[in-house]
């Protein structure tokens, strides 16, 4: 049975090692032939010279003729392929033919995997985009199209910010910070809410990848919660404040039997539980509804921590030690209430949660990130599966002990809030038996030092101009 051409191809552009020594024999007969021919030509009477010359004309002709036919065959690609002259010219054109058979075959592999490539991105539902070194429009799946509003290769070569107009969208990619998603009205189309994100790639990071998510039924259940819990925490308050009146005037009264004085203290108790959770639930709406910080103003945080400090010393009766480290001359541009409520969260939750004895460590300062707000206990930590679950509402890891300190379980969800107003993170580092640490991480840009006075130097007044400067941006 006859083999197909193709396979007859790879077959003798195969390597064949028996085929070395054969090549060497050819060369050494012709070798030997110019060499009987140049004997011959002197005998006749002809000068060495000029029957070596003679003799090796033929020789390097037939090198000369093979080697130029190789150069155009190359120049005009062409496929190297059997059948192949005999000697060394052979093996130079079989090895040739395999580079070049190795090279189809990758070229091949490298074609499916981007027709593959093609296809799963044009099947993804989310939009990508790839942009060039200069942010230009490189490539686009067909969902940008729908989503975007940006049709490749329509717009291929344009800036992402004219094809896709929005006002947050330049600032968002200049920034390089992409750690948080844009969340964008496109303008062809108000009805849909987009997620957008952007990772850098390629050589030094400066090509990037767009990527854009339809979120508008996610966005719209969110605004619902946000409205329900707003709306429904808002109306429990009036009735709650009336049934906790009369359940503090009938605890009060002499006229109350000594009977009834303990379950009405415990119903006095739970209503008073119930509406620190609405205020916390009415602070958390608040909080959502917008996503960066309103009113930014220099926050004193080490007179903050020491007022802090002081209720905490308080709520827990003296039987824990609070210690602060603070950077005296650090302050923070923010908004005073919500960074107050945060801090105080942090500090109020070690006491609350550690057993009488426990040492707190609070401490205030500046890494070579920018500042630097931490709380660390030495209490009996936490359970790392707990850890990522912390910052949930209501999630609490000890749900017995946290209703008997009076907790509520959203505080540490409105300290998350609360720094990602003002671009910060939490961190919680926790062993158990080993304490826990729980660090609030601000970008450099709100760190500032303390105005100058009298008494300051040159470049102490420089650094009280840029920190006005710094404020100022901020409040824009």
């Amino acid at each position: 049975m006859a083999r197909p051409a193709r396979d007859r191809h790879a077959a003798d552009t195969a390597p064949a090692p028996s085929q070395m020594p054969q090549t060497l024999l050819h060369e050494l007969l012709m070798l030997a032939a110019v060499a009987v021919a140049a004997a011959m030509l002197i005998l006749t009477g002809i000068g060495v010279p000029a029957a070596l010359l003679l003799a090796l004309a033929p020789y390097a002709g037939h090198h000369l003729w093979h080697l130029l036919r190789l150069t155009r065959m190359i120049r005009r690609q062409h496929r190297l392929v059997p059948p192949f002259p005999y000697g060394l010219w052979g093996d130079i054109y079989r090895t040739i033919g395999q580079y070049q058979q190795r090279g189809r075959k990758g070229r091949k592999r490298q074609i499916r995997f981007t027709r593959r490539f093609r296809e799963a991105a044009d099947s993804v539902p989310d939009a990508l985009i790839v942009l060039d070194k200069n942010k230009c429009v490189e490539w686009a799946n067909p969902a940008a199209a729908v989503l975007m509003d940006l049709h490749w290769p329509r717009d291929d070569g344009r800036r992402l910010t004219d094809c896709f107009a929005h006002p947050e969208l330049a600032e968002y990619i200049d920034a390089g910070e992409y750690t948080r998603p844009l969340e964008v009205a496109p303008e062809h189309n108000r009805s849909l809410m987009l997620s957008i994100r952007v990772a850098p790639f390629g050589e030094r990071k400066k090509q990037r990848l767009v990527v854009g998510r339809d979120i508008t039924k996610i966005f719209h259940l969110n605004m619902i919660r946000r409205d329900f819990v707003a709306n429904a925490s808002h109306e429990l308050r009036t009735p709650l404040t009336v049934v906790t009146g009369f359940l503090e005037t009938l605890v009060d009264s002499p006229l109350t039997p000594e009977g009834h004085r303990r379950p009405l203290a415990r119903m006095q108790a739970q209503a008073e539980r119930m509406r620190s959770i609405i205020e916390d639930l009415l602070t958390l709406s608040r909080l959502e509804m917008n996503e960066r910080a309103t009113n930014p103003v220099v926050v004193e945080v080490p007179d903050e921590i020491e007022l802090i400090a002081a209720d905490a010393r308080a709520l827990s009766g003296g039987q824990h030690r609070i210690d602060i480290e603070a950077s005296a001359d650090l302050f923070l541009i923010g908004n005073e209430a919500e960074v107050r409520s945060a801090l105080s969260n942090l500090v109020f939750n070690a006491v609350k949660h550690t057993p009488p004895g426990s040492h707190v460590h609070v401490y205030w300062g500046e890494d070579e990130n920018g500042p630097v707000f931490s709380v660390q206990d030495d209490g009996p930590g936490i359970a790392p599966e707990h850890i990522p679950r912390l910052t949930e509402r209501f999630y609490r890891v000890d749900k017995a002990r946290s209703r008997a300190s009076g907790g509520t379980g959203l505080g540490l969800a409105i300290v998350k809030h609360v720094l990602n107003r003002h671009g910060a993170r939490l961190s919680i580092a926790s062993e158990l038996g080993e304490g826990a640490t729980f660090a609030c991480h601000f970008p450099a840009s709100s760190g500032v030092r303390r105005p100058a006075t009298a008494e300051d130097t040159p470049e102490q007044e420089d650094d009280r101009h840029g920190a006005l400067d710094k404020i100022a941006l901020a409040s824009r």
